[in-house]
């Protein structure tokens, strides 16, 4: 990284907010090489330079990336004071400066991508680039027959909320009727009422992709991983699904 001045540099570390570092600074608790640093516009060089902050290193670190295989159950959350969250699935020591892209609900379950990069997070979950997401659904009832079409039209919620043209693909697996819905936006309960509108009830929903990258099927739920550059790259891309 560049030289960058040191309230910025420790605010990056998670240390605290702009103003929380700089109070800090000013306050004699950081040093800089071995010297006391007061001055919050300090410039550092953010890959050599020893940053301590009451006598404890500040290294910069490579930003983050995981897939996570999000079990139902647990919240998307960084904390939670009474429900199991998707950072409790990492290890404690990892946990720092991580936080979940986007959400999705207690009883859903696939992917998620958590990672410490704000400009990611927020390229993904702008509503102005509609970066497609895919689901997979075990629904209950009977599917109106035009559920495709009204789906492909843009479907309005009984509640008047009106919803992006968007894709249901019947699946044949076994004796279960399951569904694919894609999606270029994600308003709450998008899917479970979506389905609702058109004569169902989902039991069962699982994000399998997000963008141009798909759920790994050798992660088991629960597990994570770290993104390969490939996928890192699949994530960048804009997105080219039509629906």
């Amino acid at each position: 990284m560049p030289r960058m001045r040191l309230d910025k540099l420790l605010a990056h570390l998670n240390c605290g907010s702009r103003k929380e570092v700089q109070a800090m600074i000013r306050a004699g608790r950081v040093q800089v090489n071995g010297t006391v640093e007061r001055d919050p516009a300090a410039k550092v060089d953010s890959d050599s330079a020893q940053v301590m902050l009451d006598g404890q290193a500040q290294r910069y670190q490579a930003q983050r990336y995981y897939m996570l295989n999000k079990p139902a159950g647990v919240i998307t959350a960084s904390r939670d004071a009474r429900h199991d969250t998707v950072l409790d699935l990492f290890p404690e020591e990892m946990r720092r400066g991580l936080f979940a892209v986007g959400r999705l609900d207690k009883d859903t379950e696939g992917l998620l991508i958590v990672t410490d990069d704000g400009a990611l997070s927020h390229a993904l979950m702008s509503p102005s680039r509609h970066v497609y997401k895919v689901y997979e659904a075990v629904v209950e009832g009977t599917l109106l027959p035009e559920a495709e079409t009204r789906f492909e039209t843009g479907l309005t919620l009984k509640d008047g909320t009106v919803c992006l043209p968007a894709r249901l693909e019947r699946l044949a697996v076994g004796g279960e009727q399951r569904v694919r819905v894609t999606l270029r936006e994600g308003k709450y309960h998008q899917v479970k009422r979506m389905i609702a509108a058109v004569g169902g009830v989902v039991v069962q929903l699982r994000r399998v992709q997000l963008g141009g990258l798909r759920l790994d099927p050798a992660l088991t739920e629960g597990a994570f991983r770290a993104l390969t550059e490939r996928e890192l790259e699949l994530l960048q891309q804009p997105a080219r699904e039509s629906i």
